[in-house]
C-alpha cells in the first residue's frame, strides 16, 4: 500500500477562536457564583500549565540562534502572537501600546461626538494621529491634542518623542445649531472659568481683544465656531489684534505670519500655532478657561 497523504485541516482564524471563547464566557456568566469560581479556578490552572510550558520552551530556544530566529518569525502569526501576549511572555508592540493610549482618551472624545485614529507608527520615535467626527477641525482640537492625546501617548510610550496631528477630512457639524467650541479635556474641569464677553460682542469673521486673568487674548467667531487664543504670534510673541483678517485667516501685522482663526494653525509655518484657551457659552455669555 502506498503512503497515505496527510490532509491539512483548514486554518482557524484568531477571530473564530476568540468567538468560541466568548460564547463559553456568555454561558458561564449565567451560572451562580460557586460555579463561576470553579470555572475561573480551572482556567487559571490550565493557563498556568500552558504559560510554564511555553516559558520553558522559549528559554530552551534562546540558546539556539536559528531556533530563536524561527520563533521571532512565528510571532508574525496572529494566533501565536495573541497567545504569547496573553501569557505575558512577550512585550506589547509599539502599535499596541499607542492604541492602548488612544483607547484611554476615546471615551472622553466620544462624549463630544469625536474620536481619534492612529494613522501611522514610524519607529523609532514618531506616531501620526488624526481627529475624526466633532474633534476634526474643532477650534479646541489643539487643547484636546495636547492635554489628552499627546499626554496619553507619552505616558504609554516614553520612547515616542514626536507626535504629529494629521489634518482631518471634514469639519464638525452640530445638528442642534449650537456652538462647537469646548475641548472635552477642559469642559469637565471644575473652576477656572472666567467671564469674557457676550456672544454678540464678538464680530462675525473678526476678533475681539480682551485681557483675562492677566493674559491678553483674542476672541473669534465664524458662524457657529467660537475660539480663543493667546494674543501672541507664535513667531516672536508680538500681538496679533491689529492684523488683517480675510475669510477667517489672520495675518500678523509684524512679519506676515498667517493663522486659521478656527484651529489656530499657522499656515506660514505648520510646525507652530497659536496657544488655544478653552471656551464655553452659557446663556449667550462667553466664558474662557486659560490654558495652564
Amino acid at each position: 500500500m502506498g503512503q497515505a497523504q496527510q490532509i491539512e485541516a483548514p486554518q482557524i482564524t484568531l477571530d473564530e477562536l476568540l468567538t468560541d471563547i466568548a460564547e463559553f464566557d456568555a454561558i458561564f456568566d449565567t451560572w451562580d457564583d460557586d460555579k463561576k469560581a470553579a470555572v475561573e479556578g480551572f482556567r487559571k490552572s490550565v493557563d498556568g500549565l500552558h504559560r510554564e510550558a511555553l516559558r520553558r520552551l522559549i528559554s530552551e530556544v534562546k540558546s539556539e540562534p536559528a531556533a530563536m530566529s524561527a520563533l521571532k518569525g512565528a510571532l508574525g502569526d496572529e494566533v501565536v502572537y495573541a497567545v504569547l501576549r496573553h501569557f505575558g511572555l512577550i512585550k506589547a508592540s509599539l502599535q499596541e501600546r499607542v492604541e492602548e493610549a488612544l483607547d484611554s482618551v476615546r471615551p472622553m472624545l466620544a462624549s463630544h461626538g469625536g474620536n481619534v485614529e492612529l494613522v501611522a507608527v514610524k519607529p523609532p520615535n514618531q506616531v501620526d494621529v488624526r481627529f475624526v467626527g466633532a474633534c476634526d477641525g474643532c477650534p479646541a482640537s489643539m487643547l484636546t491634542f495636547t492635554a489628552g492625546v499627546k499626554k496619553a501617548i507619552e505616558s504609554h510610550c516614553p520612547e515616542i518623542t514626536k507626535i504629529e496631528q494629521i489634518k482631518g477630512l471634514a469639519a464638525p457639524t452640530d445638528a442642534n445649531g449650537g456652538v462647537q467650541f469646548v475641548s472635552p479635556f477642559a469642559v469637565n474641569q471644575a473652576g477656572g472659568w472666567l467671564k469674557a464677553c457676550t456672544l454678540p460682542s464678538i464680530p462675525d469673521g473678526g476678533i475681539l481683544k480682551l485681557k483675562l486673568g492677566g493674559e491678553n487674548v483674542i476672541m473669534s467667531k465664524n458662524g457657529s465656531v467660537v475660539s480663543c487664543f493667546q494674543n501672541a504670534c507664535a513667531h516672536l510673541n508680538l500681538p496679533l489684534d491689529d492684523g488683517e483678517i480675510v475669510e477667517g485667516i489672520l495675518t500678523c501685522p509684524h512679519h506676515g505670519f498667517q493663522y486659521d482663526l478656527q484651529s489656530g494653525e499657522c499656515l506660514t509655518a505648520p510646525e507652530v500655532q497659536l496657544l488655544p484657551h478653552a471656551v464655553r457659552v452659557v446663556d449667550n455669555k462667553v466664558e474662557v478657561r486659560l490654558a495652564q
